[in-house]
């Protein structure tokens, strides 16, 4: 492994971790000496990432730290193309745009041979039914999610029985044909999931829920089963 791979490969182990990471983890993670780790994280905060901690206690990388053009292999740049793409045809059009302006970033700081792969990339996205609820306001809710705050909707069931619902949206799940809130609702006391083509208003709220997104995406995992309880 060069020299390079391998500190790009510590800062996305260091990505990964939130919380300090001990240094014979993230060797023995490597694979390299403790020595070596501890010269490889001087380089990194010459070069101006903002790695904090020191031997014997852990080391976590802060936010704020922008890359410098590096290195991606086929396969990655096959996967961001391929995922802007999707973006771009089955998103809404806020999203299309951040997905191309995103890849343009991206592109415009990789080496030349690398950018005309990511151009000539032949990976397609073919087209898909009309998606329900293309009108809906993803925008507004996507906002609700980042700040955690509280939505009002109208939420019209199976049967067209309309009920107003105070509601804590935490996720969207966007599948082929419907786009899906994730959210508490206070009205249920539980979780529910609210398709975008039944909503037919909604109002964001200055209230921000008393839960942490995180968590409640957290509960919610474990509830629907794809997270084992502990």
């Amino acid at each position: 492994m060069s020299r390079a791979k391998r500190l790009l490969d510590l800062l996305q182990i260091l990505r990964r971790h939130r919380h300090p990471v001990r240094g014979q983890d993230l060797a023995r993670e490597l694979g390299i000496s403790i020595r070596t780790l501890y010269r490889d994280i001087q380089s990194l905060q010459a070069q101006g990432a903002m790695i904090e901690g020191e031997a014997g206690i852990g080391y976590v990388l802060r936010p704020g730290f922008m890359l410098p053009p590096l290195m991606f292999s086929h396969e990655e740049i096959e996967a961001l193309v391929l995922g802007s793409r999707w973006v771009a045809e089955r998103g809404d059009h806020h999203l299309a745009a951040a997905a191309h302006e995103a890849l343009t970033k991206i592109t415009a700081v990789l080496p030349a041979a690398l950018r005309e792969d990511a151009d000539a990339s032949t990976l397609l996205v073919g087209p898909g039914r009309p998606i329900a609820g293309g009108d809906t306001d993803l925008a507004t809710i996507r906002k609700a999610i980042r700040a955690e705050r509280k939505m009002e909707i109208l939420y019209a069931d199976r049967n067209t029985s309309e009920t107003k619902r105070t509601v804590w949206p935490f996720a969207i799940g966007f599948f082929d044909q419907v786009r899906v809130v994730v959210a508490w609702c206070e009205l249920r006391s539980g979780f529910r999931h609210f398709r975008t083509d039944r909503i037919s208003a909604l109002t964001l709220s200055d209230t921000r829920y008393p839960r942490r997104r995180l968590a409640l995406l957290k509960e919610w995992r474990v509830a629907e089963g794809i997270e084992p309880r502990v």
